[in-house]
């Protein structure tokens, strides 16, 4: 029998993915951490990318196309779903929606030669950052000339149930991004592309997903595959928003 050469490139595809997403994605280590976050080479006019991924379909997740505006089939049937007028299946759409992650270019001190990274957050500290930049009194903190660096600091999680944490604070002075013309040539005009790293899957892709999804093996029913770990109820007092966001994280970064 004659070896399957789809199936070895399709593996091949996988496995350069996995390495170009691990070799350009940033996660906060225990402890503090301090970064800049920098204007977007490929848009220089937003460097938050936000990316809408559907999480766990089909026992994978994909990057959803309504990032870029187009039709995604997934969305399509979780709507439908919504507007049925019956209770579970709305409750089903709502579990359907893609989950949205920001993703900002930046830099991590103490590693400038190592270039650009991307770091992925939730809702929280999204909407931090954009309270730092909204206050006239830190302003467009990306500015490579006189911007600022944030201190980020990450607590893992210390038992069952509960989820990590992340703490973000702006330096108050400002500062030069580097002094070195390399580093500055290198964050300037050599960052990676965030559609490099987060594949868009095609209409049928994810059309097949779903069926896939729809109809599991072995009596697995497609409620109990949406049954992730960002659907768990936690222990403490931090929000939903942030469980999901947490979980999120951990699937996608590890």
């Amino acid at each position: 029998m004659a070896i399957d050469l789809d199936a070895i490139r399709s593996k091949l595809g996988k496995l350069q993915s996995q390495t170009t997403r691990q070799n350009n994605l940033w996660k906060p280590e225990p402890g503090k951490q301090q970064i800049r976050i920098v204007p977007y080479q490929h848009n220089k006019e937003n460097p938050f990318l936000e990316m809408h991924f559907h999480y766990d379909l089909a026992k994978r997740n994909y990057l959803s196309p309504m990032t870029y505006g187009r039709p995604d089939p997934v969305v399509e049937f979780s709507e439908k779903l919504k507007s049925s007028g019956v209770s579970d299946e709305w409750k089903l759409g709502k579990k359907m929606e893609p989950k949205m992650r920001t993703y900002v270019p930046v830099v991590v001190r103490g590693k400038e030669s190592e270039g650009v990274k991307f770091w992925g957050f939730g809702k929280t500290v999204y909407t931090e950052i954009l309270g730092f930049i909204a206050d006239p009194d830190y302003g467009d903190i990306t500015d490579p000339m006189n911007g600022r660096d944030v201190v980020v600091e990450f607590t893992p999680s210390d038992s069952p149930g509960t989820y990590p944490k992340t703490a973000i604070r702006v330096k108050p002075n400002t500062s030069a991004l580097t002094e070195d013309r390399n580093i500055a040539e290198l964050v300037a005009s050599k960052q990676p592309n965030i559609s490099d790293i987060f594949k868009e899957p095609s209409y049928d892709e994810l059309e097949k997903a779903l069926e896939n999804w729809l109809n599991p093996e072995e009596g697995e029913t497609a409620e109990e595959s949406a049954s992730a770990p960002a659907a768990a109820a936690p222990a403490g007092n931090v929000s939903k928003v942030d469980n999901v966001s947490e979980a999120f994280d951990e699937l996608f970064n590890k």
